[in-house]
């Protein structure tokens, strides 16, 4: 591709994997076999075994990973595994830690590349996660597989190219140790990669991207899997933008920080879907006013950016998405964000706080 290419240290840095893992008896073996071949002799891998009623830590000690077991029942969250495994590096801390979900399937060469780019830039780094649709996916699957890209990729892609920064994506993430030993992990939200994104940041450490590495997961197939997943992605995604993303441009304003300012504006980004709805309900009030009081200004604005929000999509689409999915597909794109107004009510009145783990396709039949 013509992504903006990383700059890789010429010597590796001693690493550590932390794989969390809640439950994952049925993926952990097949994610530390993708990890284990790409290890040197002197690097770790620790998966943490999180409040776990499975096998994960028989079958992950099995497969060749150092295991740490973790049970507490009141802390509960991928942040709290997260500090446990950063807190026993201290003994013997690496130069870089990667993070790793245990359902990811990590491409060849991504642990070196994210450990080169990592040490060469002093800064965290991110690979490029995607998610793809199962193959027997219907239109809301392989929707949600687009505007995963149109999040992960496309938009990264494009703050890369300007040498700005990017958010941090929640697995296929390497941190240099000053950054990592001093993070405040150990917390329970629900999207604690985005909150740490933006910590680090404001500390002078914004995320680099590097789409050379590559990690990749599955959107769960049945429809109470995805609907918790999206649920507590977008939820933790929408209760931040809210808290965080004002003072975030405040910030970047008053030190006159460039990269801070790209962040905080790539955070009052919503969710396509979201994006699409507020879009045609300003479309639509425009549309009113001047039906009933000739206000031609606010209609022409307002047709201006739903034209812009159309040709945007189109774009990546035709840049990124043309194998995942057609552009008859794309047609019922505004059908997938009106049956996601539920989804954006709940938030409103309902909205979800706490970390709850999305059920796995193999658990199905338990």
């Amino acid at each position: 591709g013509r992504e903006r290419q990383c700059a890789f240290a010429a010597d590796r840095p001693s690493l550590a994997i932390v794989v969390p893992a809640h439950n994952e008896a049925g993926l952990i073996g097949e994610t530390i076999g993708a990890l284990l071949p790409q290890l040197s002799a002197t690097d770790r891998l620790l998966v943490v075994a999180d409040n776990c009623s499975d096998e994960t830590a028989t079958v992950a000690r099995a497969a060749g990973a150092q295991v740490l077991v973790r049970n507490d029942s009141t802390r509960r969250g991928k942040g709290y595994a997260l500090d446990f495994a950063v807190r026993h590096l201290t003994a013997d801390p690496p130069q870089v830690v990667l993070i790793v979900d245990a359902d990811c399937r990590v491409e060849e060469s991504c642990v070196d590349r994210l450990a080169r780019a990592c040490a060469a830039s002093n800064r965290p780094v991110q690979a490029l996660y995607l998610m793809h649709a199962p193959p027997d996916a219907g239109l809301t699957g392989r929707i949600a597989a687009f505007a995963w890209i149109l999040k992960n990729r496309a938009r990264p892609t494009g703050l890369g190219r300007l040498g700005l920064p990017c958010q941090l994506m929640g697995t296929g993430m390497a941190f240099p140790w000053r950054c990592i030993s001093r993070a405040n992990l150990a917390s329970g939200h629900i999207v604690e990669d985005l909150k740490l994104g933006i910590e680090l940041a404001r500390e002078g450490s914004p995320a680099l991207f590097c789409p050379q590495a590559r990690v990749a997961s599955d959107f769960p197939s049945s429809a109470e899997g995805f609907k918790s997943q999206r649920t507590r992605w977008e939820h933790g995604y929408l209760s931040v933008l809210l808290r965080d993303a004002p003072a975030l441009i405040a910030r970047s304003l008053t030190r006159g920080n460039l990269p801070l300012l790209a962040l905080g504006l790539d955070l009052c980004v919503p969710p396509i879907a979201l994006l699409v709805l507020l879009s045609v309900a300003v479309w639509l009030a425009a549309a009113l006013t001047y039906a009933l009081a000739g206000a031609a200004a606010p209609l022409l604005l307002a047709s201006a950016g739903l034209a812009l929000l159309a040709c945007s999509v189109l774009l990546a689409w035709a840049r990124f998405a043309r194998e995942v999915i057609s552009a008859a597909t794309l047609a019922f794109a505004p059908i997938y964000a009106l049956a996601k107004i539920p989804l954006y009510a709940k938030f409103l009145i309902a909205r979800q706080v706490h970390w709850v783990r999305s059920k796995r396709d193999h658990e199905r039949s338990a």
